[in-house]
């Protein structure tokens, strides 16, 4: 199996996030999305961040009270901001979050950390041994159709995969509405099993049990931070 294939079966997914914080964090996206152009006719963004909270089951008035708040002259001033640390054995970390209140991030964000005896990062510390990639995967059984029409666009992708029926795409991650026009020509009605852009580490470890136990322990104080949206990480789970 090829790498796009561990790619896909490598991705974060936020397990265990209760459905309020899942919510609060489409309904800030689609906030920040919206704010410079809230119709999702011309927004391409929007109308992806939108498709995006529609398949995780988030309510219809949450997301179209995210939008009149964007048309509005006042609101949140959210940024997004990422933290890389260390964590137990060989292990590293990084987490995105999307915040109000940079101060009050990085202080919850550090806490989980002393928590377990681990600490934070500076910027690159971490991430140099991670690529940023994007990547979507779909049910579709001519990956050669897929491939051939992609090139005919100029788009050059990194690496594509069938699998078990499934077609995994990893990309340049300012390439992935591009190669999602294609597919959508292609295949009516397409289902993302995978869609996402984020930190995928170039290798993976395994901790041994005493470590895997306390990372897992960091994972899930991370996790409970409203503020943060994703968590990457090199273990093998």
């Amino acid at each position: 199996m090829g790498r796009a294939y561990e790619v896909r079966k490598a991705s974060i997914q936020k397990t265990g996030a209760q459905k309020a914080k899942l919510y609060s964090t489409f309904a800030k996206e689609i906030y920040l999305v919206a704010k410079n152009n809230p119709e999702i006719d011309t927004n391409i963004n929007l109308k992806r961040i939108v498709e995006k909270a529609k398949k995780s089951q988030v309510p219809s008035d949450i997301i179209n009270r995210a939008i009149e708040k964007a048309k509005g002259s006042t609101g949140e001033d959210y940024s997004t901001v990422t933290y890389e640390g260390f964590g137990p054995g060989a292990s590293t970390l990084i987490i995105r979050t999307l915040t109000d209140n940079v101060n009050r991030t990085v202080g919850m964000v550090r806490a989980a950390f002393n928590k377990v005896n681990k600490s934070l990062g500076v910027t690159n510390s971490v991430s140099y041994n991670y690529d940023y990639l994007g990547v979507i995967s779909f049910k579709y059984d001519n990956d050669e159709e897929v491939f051939e029409k992609l090139l005919d666009e100029g788009i050059e992708i990194i690496d594509l995969e069938s699998n078990d029926g499934y077609i995994t795409i990893t990309m340049n991650p300012t390439d992935i509405h591009k190669v999602k026009d294609v597919l959508e020509k292609i295949v009516p009605n397409i289902d993302y099993e995978v869609d996402e852009v984020g930190m995928y580490p170039k290798e993976k470890i395994t901790l041994n049990e005493e470590d895997k136990e306390l990372f897992l322990r960091l994972y899930n104080l991370l996790e409970e931070i409203e503020d943060v949206t994703d968590i990457y990480h090199n273990v093998e789970l």
